[in-house]
C-alpha cells in the first residue's frame, strides 16, 4: 500500500472559541457526522445547539473519532455508496480543529480504500481506521500524521471496528461475509475469523472485555461472542433488527439501535435479555455513551436528530437537531 500524506497546521488560536468548549457543563462537545450534508456537526451538549457545521470538502464521511485531548476530530471520507455497492471509493481522512471549526489536515491513502470507522487505541494512542477495500485496518500515528502500519482482517467489507479496553484486541464487523475478524493489535495479525450471520453490522465490546456484540442483519438477533474463546456464545432476541450498540459505563446494560422499529433496546447483560425498548425518531444508527454515565446519545438518520436518553429514567430527555443524515458520533473532552 502506498500512502500519500499532507498535513496543514492551523495557526488560529484555540482561545477564539475555547469558552464554548470549556463551559458547556458536560465536560466536552458532541461530534456528529452529518452524512447527508458532507459535514461534521459540533454540538454543545448543555444547550443542545449546533455550534458549527464543518464542511468535509466533498465526498461524505460517515464516522468520526476525537483525539484523547479533545482538540481534533478525525473523519474518514468513505464515498457516496453503501457497503459493497458501486460508487466512489474514498481515499482520505480529514482532520478538523474542534475549537476553530476548520479542516486543518488530511491523510491521503494513495488509492481508494473506503476508509470508514476510526478508533483511538486506549493504550498506545494510535488511530486505527478500517480500510475496507484493502481488507485491513490502517494504523496512523496522530503526532506525525503518518500511516505506520496495518492489520489484515482476512475478510472483505471490514466496515466497523471495536477495540478492547485493554488495547490488545481489535474486532471488525465484516458486512457482506457476515463474519467478525479478531485481531491481535500488538502483533498486527488476524487471530480468528468468526462466522456470525449472512450479513452483519456494527460492533461493540463489553466494559470488562469479556463479550463482543454485533447485529445479525437478516433477523432480529444480537450475536454475542465470547472474547476469550473467539466464538459465538449466544444470540439475544431483539424487538427488531439491530444496528449500533454500546454498553453503559457501569457495564450493566447494552443499548442497541433498532432502525426499522424506531426504538433502542436495553439489554440486561447479566441476564442477556431485553428488558425495555425506548421509542426514538426514525432510523436510529449509532449509540454513544456520555462520559459521566448519565446519558446516551442515539443518532437518528432519517430525522437528522440525535436523541439524548436519560439512563436513570430510561426515556428520551430531548432531541438535538443536526444537519442532514446524523450518523457516527464521538465525544471531544474539554480542552
Amino acid at each position: 500500500m502506498i500512502f500519500r500524506l499532507t498535513l496543514l497546521l492551523s495557526a488560529l488560536s484555540l482561545t477564539l472559541v475555547g469558552s464554548s468548549v470549556k463551559t458547556n457543563g458536560h465536560g466536552g462537545m458532541l461530534l456528529v457526522a452529518e452524512k447527508g450534508g458532507m459535514s461534521l456537526a459540533i454540538v454543545n451538549p448543555a444547550s443542545g445547539s449546533v455550534v458549527a457545521s464543518v464542511p468535509e470538502g466533498g465526498i461524505t464521511g460517515h464516522e468520526v473519532a476525537a483525539s484523547p485531548d479533545g482538540r481534533f476530530a478525525y473523519v474518514p471520507i468513505y464515498g457516496d455508496s453503501g457497503v459493497g455497492k458501486p460508487g466512489t471509493d474514498g481515499r482520505k481522512l480529514v482532520v478538523i480543529d474542534v475549537a476553530s471549526h476548520k479542516v486543518v489536515g488530511n491523510v491521503d491513502f494513495g488509492h481508494g480504500v473506503r476508509p470508514h470507522f476510526p478508533v483511538f487505541g486506549p493504550k498506545d494512542g494510535l488511530l486505527y481506521v478500517t480500510t475496507e477495500l484493502d481488507d485491513s485496518v490502517a494504523i496512523i500515528d496522530p503526532a506525525s500524521m503518518k500511516v505506520v502500519g496495518s492489520v489484515p482482517t482476512g475478510q472483505p467489507e471490514s466496515h466497523m471496528l471495536a477495540i478492547s479496553h485493554d488495547g490488545r484486541r481489535g474486532y471488525t464487523a465484516n458486512v457482506g461475509p457476515g463474519t467478525v475478524s479478531v485481531l491481535d493489535l500488538e502483533a498486527r495479525r488476524t487471530i480468528a475469523v468468526v462466522p456470525v450471520a449472512t450479513h452483519t453490522q456494527r460492533i461493540s465490546v463489553s466494559m470488562d472485555d469479556k463479550w463482543v456484540f454485533t447485529a445479525d442483519q437478516t433477523k432480529p438477533e444480537l450475536v454475542v461472542l465470547d472474547a476469550a474463546k473467539a466464538q459465538v456464545s449466544r444470540r439475544v432476541a431483539l424487538p427488531g433488527v439491530g444496528y449500533g450498540s454500546a454498553p453503559t459505563r457501569d457495564g450493566r446494560w447494552l443499548l442497541v439501535a433498532l432502525p426499522d422499529a424506531n426504538q433502542v433496546a436495553v439489554i440486561d447483560l447479566a441476564a442477556m435479555q431485553v428488558v425495555r425498548a425506548i421509542p426514538v425518531p426514525p432510523s436510529p444508527q449509532a449509540v454513544l455513551m456520555r462520559p459521566d454515565g448519565k446519558a446516551a446519545y442515539v443518532s437518528c438518520q432519517e430525522s437528522s436528530q440525535v436523541a439524548e436518553i436519560d439512563l436513570t429514567e430510561w426515556k428520551v430527555a430531548r432531541l438535538i437537531h443536526t444537519g442532514k443524515g446524523a450518523d457516527g458520533m464521538a465525544w471531544a473532552v474539554n480542552q
